[in-house]
């Protein structure tokens, strides 16, 4: 049966939901309220687009979009009601949403905790399903006691933002069963999830999602969770067969330098380490530069306070590590990114500044 926890308060009925929340915390109050509409049969729910294909707007979801996923998810894994189940995602978000709508479909329990970097710290159950950002999975492996928990969870899934190529370590190190997914708001939530091993990431569509490209070879979706409406995205991808297929970064932020197409996402996680190095924790991205005779040069720009003074060592070990065609051309450095609103790297008005 559905069973909602916070703290002392246990909910399980329309009526439960009814309880006065203004002494609880904004992301309670949206998980109840949440609840409480969906309990009471609304059909329609307003959610902001995270803008990954297009601008970022307001949409409607209806209430057989988000079923339709949590059952897809639930084919996927293989859950049921005697799964248990953590919210730890802020609920005024879709992906936190949906972790409360998984457990309404799958009649299962769920425990509802503040949206923290480490939300195991103060766990005392271990759940069978959760989902995290990157953020909250770093943090929880660096502390012993939640390293452990996590350890135990049969179903952790990240997402939010790729899964940084040190974090990817960490994750197979510690054999925790971890999968990156990919979705957006327009699919509710994730369509397809890459398990976190060893190898290329290979992502695996969920039960009844179709997957195709258009001439750009940018990837299309289509499934109960949309709406059945094709959501075209721009991201570059390689299709592996009908049900699976391998990420390979934007197509708005491709590099065509002397005939060579670069995906500047999959240098990163490859230079990563390298730069890491030198610039520990930086932030960093590749980008194209007009450039007469290849097209574009390959360039790459770190943010950092320390200005340029390891750059040349970056250069030559990039020229190590990476192949000629993958090794950047320039290095610059910023001590400052321009960010979206939701603290992603605005690439574009990044470049600007150079």
């Amino acid at each position: 049966m559905f069973q909602l926890t916070f703290g002392n308060h246990i909910f399980q009925t329309k009526e439960d939901f009814e309880i006065d929340t203004a002494a609880f915390p904004d992301f309670a109050k949206a998980a109840i309220q949440f609840c409480r509409d969906w309990l009471s049969g609304k059909k329609t729910f307003e959610q902001q687009t995270s803008g990954s294909t297009g601008t970022p707007q307001r949409i409607e979801i209806s209430r057989d979009q988000m079923i339709a996923s949590a059952k897809a998810t639930q084919g996927f894994f293989q859950t049921d009601e005697t799964t248990s189940l953590l919210c730890c995602l802020d609920p005024n978000y879709i992906a936190g949403k949906m972790m409360l709508v998984r457990a309404m479909v799958w009649n299962a329990k769920t425990e509802l905790v503040e949206p923290k970097s480490n939300p195991l710290l103060e766990l005392v159950e271990i759940p069978d399903f959760v989902a995290m950002v990157p953020l909250q999975a770093e943090a929880c492996i660096q502390v012993k006691s939640s390293l452990e928990k996590l350890k135990k969870i049969n179903h952790l899934i990240i997402g939010g933002a790729p899964i940084s190529s040190g974090l990817r370590e960490k994750l197979i190190t510690n054999k925790i069963q971890a999968f990156q997914t990919y979705g957006m708001t327009e699919t509710v939530s994730h369509i397809a999830l890459a398990k976190i091993e060893a190898g290329e990431l290979i992502y695996r569509t969920l039960p009844g999602v179709e997957i195709g490209t258009d001439e750009r070879n940018a990837l299309w979706v289509k499934s109960a969770a949309s709406n059945n409406e094709l959501v075209q995205t721009n991201d570059a991808v390689d299709i592996i067969d009908q049900h699976s297929f391998q990420w390979l970064g934007r197509v708005d932020f491709v590099i065509n330098s002397g005939g060579f197409k670069l995906h500047p996402e999959l240098l990163e996680a490859k230079a990563e380490p390298v730069i890491h190095r030198f610039y520990p924790n930086s932030a960093f991205f590749f980008f194209g530069q007009g450039d007469e005779t290849l097209g574009e040069k390959l360039c790459l720009v770190i943010e950092t306070k320390n200005g340029s003074e390891n750059s040349f060592k970056v250069l030559e070990a990039l020229k190590k590590a990476m192949s000629k065609y993958e090794s950047p051309k320039n290095i610059f450095t910023l001590e400052e990114f321009t960010r979206t609103a939701s603290g992603k790297v605005n690439r574009p008005k990044t470049i600007t500044k150079l």
